[in-house]
């Protein structure tokens, strides 16, 4: 089918990407260092790295990684922390040794991170103390035999980052007591890295840098393999996207969504670094006033979020005092964008709300809406540069022009499979090298898609995928409860919350033992917001659960 989009294309943006440009990540990281070395590379809590620090404190840990720890090409790391700066140290550190690096949700219970540590064969964690006790509990199940610890203000400036530790753990209380033997302090072990041992390995596109984990229908999370030609080739078609808007070496970028989360780790992370770009990390953007008064600091120019944050701040008054005479670009991914959103946005910033379009498995940009849009359209966007995209049916057929199905999508940012579940890998992609994504839409006759539903069971809270299988299988093993089925509703706040469906196996059970059980259980996000009992739950004459027939508008 012709690429009808491709008409549509700003001028300027190509319709294919160089893959050549990039072998690695490393490579583009060491751009950056060289071109941008006196430029303000990242900035946290009243505290800036510049680029030549962040190369320094990177390589020290990359040979730290290699020489101390004795890790090999292609070990697994994981990382567990919020936006802080050791986050990108420590990133950067693990694939220039040409490690794998595994991003863990700093919120998950010890459940969920048991999980990812055994599945992903990591051996090393770079994790913040607040989430200690939760690898204590666990620890000695995983393969993990190095940890490196360290607090929220290890390097935030004197007198700040003992202020800010002094506080988190004492007088918030933030800090359970925890204790893991032989763990190791991130940035002692930073200082201690001697650069002049660091050995450059060979890394080949091909060559995994990331296990990215997402949920999966199946009830257990998988690993997405992200290569390093999947993330170079996004951030190039990325930064093709928005050369337009932007001017290398003078960008300021506001950075509120986890690194951790896909969206944020290419476009801010890696799209903006090689531009030469600040990125203003919010360690805690659900601290509202705090958020603003950070914004408040600097004249920046490109914002990303999902629709619940800029709903979150468009609800403080404050919010419409902040400078936004500089502001360019404004990129709203992670979960559907809201027209009454995008047009306030709009009206309190001066500066449309571009609504993009990815997933874990495509690194993540696989559509976006024309940088130069001058109001919300309701649609996902264009086919990014080097990317195809379509819709199926249900049978692999590919439909034309306003024909709903399955969008699908083939380009050099597909990840290579889930790790070690080729069983799952098979369902998801086609034999000519379609990613199917479980979302159903449509394509209008100017290459515009748009979702008009999803396929999978998959809820979308606030930018965060939840499955109800997952749900479903923590809260089948309360003693009290017979059956359980969990669906998504509407939420004014996120979008989507998940809502349960109980048969009791006891009839004492009650909704507060449930809240309580799935709190301990389940990372907060995954938490249902909504309780129903019933009698029974309707089913296929196989015995299925019919998700579907308890689907409702609202709750």
């Amino acid at each position: 089918m012709e690429k009808v989009w491709l008409k549509h294309y700003e001028k300027g943006v190509p319709a294919e990407i160089d893959l050549s440009v990039y072998e690695n990540i490393p490579q583009i990281l060491e751009e950056s260092f060289r071109k941008f070395p006196q430029n303000p590379s990242f900035y946290c809590m009243g505290t800036t790295f510049k680029y030549h620090q962040i190369d320094l404190l990177s390589r020290k840990f990359a040979s730290y990684l290699q020489n101390d720890l004795g890790l090999k090409k292609g070990d697994r790391v994981a990382l567990m922390m919020p936006n802080i700066l050791q986050y990108p140290v420590a990133l950067f550190g693990v694939l220039r040794a040409g490690l794998v690096a595994v991003n863990v949700n700093p919120l998950y219970t010890p459940r969920e991170l048991e999980h990812q540590l055994i599945d992903s064969g990591s051996k090393a964690i770079v994790i913040f103390e607040n989430s200690c006790k939760v690898l204590q509990d666990v620890i000695a199940k995983t393969p993990i035999k190095h940890v490196l610890t360290t607090q929220i203000g290890d390097y935030l400036k004197f007198p700040k980052n003992h202020i800010v530790n002094f506080v988190i753990k004492k007088v918030k209380k933030m800090v359970p007591d925890w204790n893991l033997p032989g763990s190791v302090s991130f940035t002692q072990a930073v200082a201690s890295g001697d650069e002049s041992k660091f050995k450059k390995p060979e890394i080949d596109s091909q060559d995994i840098a990331f296990l990215q984990y997402t949920g999966g229908t199946t009830g257990v999370s998988k690993g997405a393999i992200l290569t390093h030609q999947n993330i170079c080739a996004n951030l190039l078609q990325a930064r093709a996207w928005i050369s337009n808007k932007v001017v290398p070496g003078e960008e300021i970028m506001i950075t509120p969504l986890p690194l951790y989360h896909i969206f944020s780790l290419t476009a801010n992370c890696f799209c903006f670094s090689t531009l030469g770009a600040l990125n203003v990390l919010i360690t805690n953007p659900r601290d509202i006033p705090g958020f603003i008064k950070e914004l408040k600091k600097f004249k920046f120019t490109a914002f990303t979020g999902v629709n619940t944050l800029f709903n979150g701040l468009m609800n403080n008054p404050e919010f419409k005092t902040v400078d936004f005479s500089a502001l360019k670009v404004s990129l709203g991914g992670g979960m559907a964008v809201q027209r009454a959103v995008a047009e306030k946005w709009r009206e309190v910033t001066k500066t449309p709300l571009i609504e993009a379009y990815g997933l874990t498995e495509t690194s993540p940009a696989a559509c976006i809406n024309p940088m130069n849009l001058p109001v919300y359209n309701g649609f996902i966007g264009l086919p990014i540069s080097s990317t195809d995209v379509c819709i199926m049916d249900d049978d692999g057929k590919k439909l034309g022009v306003d024909e709903i199905g399955e969008i699908c999508i083939k380009g050099p940012q597909v990840m290579k499979g889930y790790w070690q579940r080729q069983d799952e890998t098979d369902k998801v992609m086609t034999a000519d090298g379609y990613f199917k994504t479980g979302d159903i839409g449509v394509m209008n006759s100017e290459g515009y898609f748009k979702i008009v539903d999803r396929k999978k069971d998959m809820i979308l809270v606030s930018g965060f995928n939840v499955y109800p299988n997952e749900i479903e299988d923590v809260v089948v093993t309360h003693p009290k409860v017979f059956e359980v089925a969990a669906v998504g509703v509407e939420d004014d706040k996120s979008g989507e919350a998940v809502k349960i469906f109980v048969v009791k196996k006891d009839p004492s059970l009650t909704v507060d033992e449930l809240k309580a059980f799935c709190k301990e259980r389940l990372t907060g996000y995954k938490v249902p917001k909504f309780y129903e009992f019933r009698e029974d739950l309707p089913k296929t004459n196989v015995g299925k659960i019919l998700r579907k027939e308890l689907r409702v508008k609202k709750s």
